[in-house]
């Protein structure tokens, strides 16, 4: 039976001070129990010889110093996992908000999860088709990659989000993949519109929905990813699926692990923000991955607004250290119309070209990647040209790059939300896209795939 405390020193915001505990550790899961029977939840945030600093799980309203007690768990804070969590929605302590049943879990892991063995990882190689061509043409997803989409406040990341989570698929097999969507900090509008957006097309049957609405406690924010990846290691290394987890936005988040630095009081680092927020990122990044020798892997989209649309701000400039490029979102396209309005020439997949060619996508999509990039960089040039010097300035190859700037944008980046292309229809309208210029203009080609592509109408 857990030793019963009522020696609560203090209780300031979200923290309170318990004195003369014994064996408590770091980490620790309390239980705080009110005058009427209420009971609440709080977790140890600091151990100093008898005192323990907790910070609590819901409000300090009603907490009294005299009559109020405390008990320590002796367990971290942990997720029931079983396979049964799929098709489901939970909030961010894990507790099932759909109205379903509880789950029977098959097992209780600690949510703080083990960092994976470099030498054990398995390098990301395989192809995840997510149905956007500015994604799976230009800045391939590979299986195991964390792959950050970096957008700013009014930006439609929600769309993105739920619109790769509904279409993503492992193509050419028949393996199992699953979704692990954790929304931290969210609107109840926003909160809806996942839940309905995947059960109008079915794709919940196969996702696991983990939700932190931004009136929820700040801890439970800090609880919410690690929730979200506790259950994808158990999809992925356990029952052998391929688990895509998407987690919006790493701004709240981080907002949230500020909040709880402030309130105790520790020295701030760039912007106010806590001086571990790299380790702390680090640890829920470096959890995706593939294993050697398990069929399973977890991909990871992290979302994130960039305050003030600054890429050098702490929350993105972090992340892209941590993680393997970067999907930016364009305000100057979003103003144009552009469903989804994907900056392609900033973005970056670092590990694109060990997912793409013979036996993954095609044989031309490296040489046909590269043309386009280099096609619509010269084509945005020709434009800022034509608007200080006007269009009789344009050379007539010009002209061409500065049309095929605004047909790539118009066609093959401009799809819409609802739009789900295979890679080779991707792949086939690159190709369409490329024929505006002449055939001298793609260096980039091998001439074997100008004879196959470009030649065939």
């Amino acid at each position: 039976m857990a030793k019963e405390y009522r020696t609560i020193q203090e209780v300031a915001g979200p923290l309170m001070l318990v004195r003369g505990v014994e064996n408590v550790g770091y980490d620790e899961l309390g239980e705080i129990e009110l005058a009427n029977g209420e009971k609440r939840r709080c977790k140890v945030l600091e151990i100093d010889g008898g005192n323990a600093l907790v910070q609590l799980f819901e409000n300090s309203t009603g907490i009294n110093l005299e009559t109020s007690k405390v008990r320590f768990l002796g367990r971290p804070l942990e997720l029931g996992v079983s396979g049964d969590m799929l098709s489901r929605v939970f909030d961010g302590l894990g507790r099932p908000i759909d109205g379903g049943p509880d789950i029977l879990p098959e097992e209780r892991r600690d949510i703080n999860g083990l960092p994976m063995n470099p030498a054990a990882r398995a390098y990301p190689e395989e192809f995840i088709q997510t149905g956007i061509s500015a994604i799976d043409g230009l800045n391939t997803l590979v299986r195991g990659q964390k792959l950050p989409i970096f957008s700013a406040s009014g930006l439609p990341h929600a769309q993105l989000a739920a619109q790769i989570a509904r279409q993503a698929k492992v193509v050419g097999t028949d393996e199992p993949f699953a979704v692990v969507f954790a929304a931290m900090g969210i609107t109840f509008e926003e909160s809806n519109y996942f839940v309905e957006s995947f059960k109008e097309t079915g794709a919940i049957d196969r996702t696991v929905l983990f939700m932190n609405l931004a009136n929820d406690p700040a801890v439970e924010r800090i609880a919410t990813p690690r929730m979200a990846l506790t259950c994808a290691e158990y999809l992925a290394f356990e029952k052998n699926m391929h688990v895509l987890v998407i987690m919006t936005d790493i701004t709240n988040y981080a907002d949230a692990l500020r909040e709880i630095s402030a309130a105790r009081k520790e020295v701030p680092g760039r912007r106010g923000y806590p001086g571990y927020m790299y380790t702390d990122l680090a640890s829920l990044y470096e959890r995706a991955g593939r294993q050697k020798g398990k069929k399973g892997s977890i991909t990871l989209i992290p979302i994130l607004t960039m305050p003030e649309d600054d890429k050098t701000h702490p929350i993105p400039d972090l992340t892209g250290y941590i993680t393997e490029g970067q999907i930016i979102l364009s305000r100057d396209l979003y103003r144009k119309g552009l469903e989804p309005p994907i900056d392609v020439l900033p973005s970056l997949s670092r590990l694109k070209d060990k997912g793409i060619g013979v036996g993954k996508t095609r044989e031309d999509h490296a040489n046909t990647m590269n043309q386009l990039f280099a096609a619509y960089a010269r084509g945005k040039d020709a434009k800022e040209l034509m608007v200080i010097l006007g269009e009789a300035a344009l050379t007539d190859t010009d002209k061409l790059y500065a049309k095929f700037a605004d047909e790539f944008e118009e066609k093959y980046v401009n799809q819409g939300y609802r739009s789900d292309r295979s890679i080779q229809e991707t792949l086939d309208l690159g190709w369409d896209l490329l024929r505006i210029l002449p055939r001298e203009e793609l260096k980039r080609i091998k001439e074997e795939y100008l004879d196959k592509y470009y030649d065939k109408k």
